[in-house]
C-alpha cells in the first residue's frame, strides 16, 4: 500500500478529523510492504520512495505524518487540489463492501424520523456530512437517485450499488453524476438507469454534451421490483421495465404532510430537487398562515428562482392571495404549473413568468410594485476563491432589489447556497443592501440545509445553505 508523507505541521486538520488533503500538504510518497501497513509508526527511511504516476486514481491509501504516525486511510485524486479525502481515521480498518453497506445504513437510519413525519423525499446520504466524501443519494418516493463526484467513491462503484440495492429492494437506482465536480475530477460523465443486478462503473457514460461514449452500455430496462419487497433476490425472473417505466418523468413527493413536490429525476437540477430547502419551505408556510389570520387575507408572495416552485406550492397552501414563480427555465416553471394542479391549489392565485430574475426584479422596481413575502433562492453565486468578490456584488444587488419589492410589515426570504460565503459576510451584505435600497429590517430568523444534509463538525464546508428571514419595516 501506498503512504502519503505529510510535511511537518500540516497534519493538524487530520488530527482534527477534516478528510482534506490538498496536494501542496504532501511531501513525499512512499510504498509500505505489507508488514508495514499495520504498523501505528513506520521508519520512514526503510520505506521505497513511489513515484505518483504507479497509483491509480482511486486507490486506498495511507496518510502518515512527516515521522512516519498513521494518521488515516484515504482515497487518491490525481487531478483535483484536494489530493486525498480520508474515509477511516482507524488503523487496521478494512475498507470493504461491508465498511460501504455500514456506512450507508448508519445514515440511512438517520433519516427514518423524516421520513416517518410524512416526507418522501430524503437525503441518505450527505457526502462528508455522512463520512462518505464525494458521495450523494436521495431518494425520491420509489426512486433513488446518486450522484458520484470523487475518485474515492468512483472506485467502489460496485460496493455502492449492490449495498444500496441491498438496503432498499424496493427502489430502482438512477445516477446523475454529470455535475462540475465531477469534471474537476477528470472523470466522464455517467447518466441513466442503473443495473442493480450488474452494475458497473463503465455503463451509462457520457460525453459533455451528453452523447453516450462508444463501447459503454447505455442500460434502457433492468428487472421488475414487485413492492411490497423484503428482499434483495426478489426481483421476478426474466421480467423487465423499462426506463420510462421505472423513472417517471416526474415524481410527486410529499413533503411536511402538507403538498406534494415536483421532482423530474432525468432532466432536473443536480439530483433532481432541492432537499435541502424543506425547512424554510415549512418556515413560508407558517408564514403566510400567519400573516392571513393577522390581515384576513394571505400574503402577496414573489418566488425568485422558482424552479419546479415549491416554496411556492407552500405559499399557497398558507393561504397566500398570490403567488408569482419566476424563473428563466419554461421547462421547470411548466412542473411549477402541473404541481399546482397535483396539490388540488388555485390556479387562479398563481403566475409563471418566464425571465431572467435580475430583469423582472429591475422592472417591477420601476413600477412601485410591492409583494408582502419575497422568496430570493438563487443559485450558487460563487464557485471558488476567485469568483467570490463578484459573487459578492451579485448577492447585494440582488438583496437591494428584493428588499425594494418588500411591502412595509413584509417580509424577505434570502439564502445563499455557496459554501464559500459566511453566515457573518452573507449577514453584512444583506445589511448593505438594505442600506443601498434605504429600508430599515431586521432579521427575525435564520434559516439553513435540513436536517437530512448534516454538517460533519470537523468538516465546516459542508455547512453551505444559509437564509435570513428579514423583516421590513
Amino acid at each position: 500500500m501506498f503512504a502519503f508523507i505529510l510535511y511537518p505541521e500540516r497534519d493538524k486538520s487530520l488530527l482534527r478529523r477534516h478528510p482534506w488533503v490538498f496536494s501542496k500538504a504532501v511531501a513525499s510518497i512512499v510504498d509500505l510492504d505489507k508488514p508495514s501497513t499495520d504498523q501505528e509508526t513506520v521508519e520512514l527511511k526503510l520505506c521505497k520512495p513511489a513515484p505518483k504516476k504507479d497509483i491509480a486514481a482511486g486507490a486506498l491509501c495511507q496518510i502518515r505524518d512527516h515521522q512516519g504516525k498513521f494518521l488515516c486511510y484515504a482515497h487518491y485524486s490525481p487531478h483535483s487540489q484536494i489530493m486525498l479525502r480520508a474515509i477511516s481515521f482507524k488503523l487496521g480498518e478494512r475498507i470493504d463492501y461491508d465498511f460501504f453497506k455500514q456506512r450507508l445504513a448508519a445514515a440511512s437510519a438517520k433519516r427514518i424520523p423524516l421520513q416517518q413525519a410524512g416526507n418522501d423525499g430524503v437525503r441518505l446520504v450527505a457526502a462528508e456530512g455522512d463520512y462518505l466524501p464525494g458521495l450523494i443519494v436521495d431518494r425520491y418516493d420509489k426512486v433513488i437517485s446518486l450522484a458520484i463526484t470523487s475518485w474515492g467513491m468512483e472506485a467502489n462503484y460496485e460496493h455502492l450499488i449492490v449495498a444500496l440495492h441491498e438496503l432498499y429492494p424496493e427502489c430502482y437506482l438512477y445516477e446523475r453524476s454529470d455535475g462540475k465536480a465531477r469534471s474537476k475530477e477528470h472523470l466522464p460523465q455517467r447518466v441513466g438507469l442503473i443495473d442493480f443486478m450488474q452494475p458497473s462503473a463503465q455503463d451509462n457514460l457520457q460525453d459533455e454534451q451528453g452523447k453516450a461514449l462508444p463501447n459503454s452500455r447505455q442500460v434502457k430496462s433492468v428487472p421488475r421490483l414487485h413492492a411490497p419487497q423484503i428482499a434483495a433476490d426478489a426481483a421476478v425472473d426474466g421480467e423487465q421495465i423499462s426506463l420510462t417505466e421505472a423513472i417517471p418523468d416526474t415524481i410527486y413527493v410529499k413533503e411536511s404532510n402538507l403538498v406534494s413536490i415536483p421532482i423530474d429525476v432525468m432532466q432536473g437540477h443536480k439530483t433532481g430537487g432541492y432537499l435541502d430547502q424543506r425547512q424554510s419551505r415549512l418556515h413560508t408556510y407558517h408564514l403566510c398562515c400567519e400573516f392571513k389570520e393577522l390581515h384576513g387575507s394571505g400574503p402577496r408572495v414573489l418566488n425568485c428562482f422558482s424552479y419546479t416552485g415549491g416554496f411556492g406550492l407552500f405559499a399557497l397552501k398558507g393561504g397566500a392571495s398570490s403567488v408569482y414563480n419566476v424563473d428563466v427555465s419554461g421547462h421547470a416553471l411548466g412542473a411549477a404549473k402541473a404541481g399546482v394542479a397535483f396539490n388540488h391549489l388555485d390556479p387562479g392565485r398563481c403566475k409563471f413568468i418566464k425571465k431572467d430574475v435580475f430583469a423582472f426584479l429591475r422592472e417591477e422596481v420601476k413600477k412601485g410594485t410591492k409583494f408582502d413575502v419575497v422568496i430570493l433562492d438563487p443559485p450558487k453565486f460563487a464557485e471558488s476563491k476567485s469568483t467570490l468578490a463578484t459573487a459578492c456584488r451579485g448577492y447585494q444587488d440582488i438583496n437591494r432589489l428584493g428588499l425594494q419589492l418588500v411591502a412595509s410589515g413584509g417580509h424577505l426570504l434570502t439564502f445563499s447556497c455557496s459554501g464559500l460565503m459566511t453566515e457573518e459576510l452573507f449577514q453584512k451584505i444583506v445589511a448593505d443592501a438594505a442600506l443601498d435600497a434605504q429600508v430599515e429590517a431586521q432579521i427575525v430568523g435564520t434559516l439553513r440545509q435540513d436536517r437530512d444534509h448534516p454538517v460533519a463538525l470537523p468538516c465546516p464546508e459542508s455547512f453551505y445553505l444559509k437564509g435570513l428571514d428579514i423583516l421590513v419595516n
